[in-house]
């Protein structure tokens, strides 16, 4: 394997910082069409949304519609085995039940002047939820999006979804439908994100755009930030498997392929302590490779971005996983709860042997919407905090104004802010 390092190489901090850069590299003709795009919907609205879906879905929206109709759903929800929706129902209930532990209380309190102080917290009005569409449609991702926001409280959700040559997965509309949506536009790429951003004819403007997509999508997310909220500009997923030879090298190979199989530009790394070992993970990966449904795409993933980390000892392993800051972290080794509390970055962490992360992507309950590209140094999960706002709330007696008044004044007037100076020294007159 050509990427493959040993943390006791005197280069191997600059050798593998300079290989994580690799995948990081922007694409500035993708900037420049995401561009046109936006500029172009923002000016022409549902004409513009209805000719880049046409020309990169190959869907004519004039005839379906941008937005599913309910007979459409209903009839293609139907056709769903009872035991893909009760798996579905299992999914939801388990994601629903995480979320609601982490819901904020509102909370007050009155200082040694009488001054009442507080917080509370409300839900966005409208979200847009991106859910990636056609053959690789992941209902996995509109329950990961819609159900923090239900629990937050927001009511008004509109989902968009690409549906290239007229291809969506039911299951889909299945979970949408659980979930209460009533919107689901058949529209994805740079062209969605920019109707929800500033709206169209037929589509309201949002305040919050949530969701994964390819590179367009992120791309259209990271523009029109601060026009409205986003997630994340997220890029494609990866996982740090920290394994001994107590994991079968079997099952190190496939849940490092369960990511590989997502992207091309997705990342699969593994760190051991044991070259041999590592070197069996590596030729069940290339069996493993042989037969996979998706074997061009996951190959691509290895071969480019994939790595193995030879390193002397665990307390090294922590801390080349404290460098890559990775979307998932798991830890396979003897003892390796006793190292929690050495990690400082990563999305989310999966504990021992029976916690793959392929269970997260859908049932375990923590959200699969993650900090990726070592932006875990600095954010979260998607949670049902991404979904509310903290309102700040202030109610000041005339004693507390009293005490505070002058200190304001003196502050005020060295910044120079006379009408802030005056609103209170107004108001102090009532005291000479």
């Amino acid at each position: 394997m050509n990427n493959i390092f040993f943390y006791e190489d005197k280069n191997f901090s600059q050798n593998f910082t300079e290989f994580l850069k690799k995948r990081q590299q922007k694409n500035t003709e993708i900037t420049g069409v995401v561009e046109k795009v936006i500029e172009d919907v923002k000016i022409n609205r549902d004409t513009a949304v209805i000719k880049y879906t046409k020309k990169f879905d190959n869907i004519d929206l004039r005839s379906a519609g941008i937005f599913f109709q309910q007979n459409e759903i209903e009839k293609n929800v139907a056709k769903i085995p009872l035991l893909d929706r009760k798996a579905i129902d299992l999914s939801i209930a388990r994601i629903m039940d995480f979320h609601k532990k982490q819901m904020p209380k509102n909370f007050s309190w009155k200082d040694e002047l009488g001054i009442e102080l507080g917080w509370e917290w409300k839900p966005i009005d409208r979200v847009g939820v991106y859910v990636p569409g056609g053959k690789a449609s992941y209902p996995s991702s509109a329950i990961m999006n819609i159900v923090p926001a239900r629990v937050a409280g927001v009511d008004d959700i509109v989902l968009a979804s690409p549906t290239p040559d007229g291809t969506f997965n039911p299951l889909m509309l299945y979970a949408s439908t659980v979930l209460n949506i009533g919107k689901i536009m058949r529209v994805g790429g740079a062209q969605a994100i920019a109707a929800l951003a500033f709206g169209t004819d037929t589509i309201e403007k949002v305040d919050k755009i949530t969701g994964p997509g390819n590179e367009y999508v992120a791309e259209a997310k990271r523009q029109v930030f601060g026009r409205v909220g986003i997630d994340a500009v997220a890029g494609p997923s990866e996982v740090l498997l920290i394994s001994d030879t107590t994991m079968p090298e079997k099952l190190a190979a496939i849940d490092l392929l369960a990511q590989a199989e997502h992207d091309q530009n997705a990342q699969s790394i593994l760190i051991t302590n044991d070259r041999e070992y590592a070197l069996k993970v590596e030729t069940e990966i290339e069996n493993y490779l042989k037969n996979l449904k998706r074997r061009e795409v996951a190959e691509l993933s290895w071969r480019n971005f994939g790595a193995i980390v030879i390193v002397p000892d665990f307390k090294k392993a922590i801390k080349v996983s404290n460098l890559i800051a990775p979307e998932h972290l798991q830890l396979c080794f003897a003892d390796a709860e006793n190292y929690l509390g050495q990690i400082k970055n990563a999305g989310s962490i999966f504990l021992g042997l029976w916690s793959p992360e392929a269970l997260g992507d859908y049932i375990t309950g923590s959200n699969h919407v993650l900090p990726t590209n070592g932006t875990a140094k600095f954010s979260s999960s998607l949670s049902v905090f991404d979904f509310m706002k903290r309102v700040a709330i202030t109610k000041v007696n005339k004693n507390g104004f009293k005490k505070l008044g002058p200190a304001v004044v003196r502050l005020a007037n060295s910044e120079g802010l006379q009408a802030h100076s005056l609103s209170v020294s107004e108001r102090l007159k009532d005291f000479e």
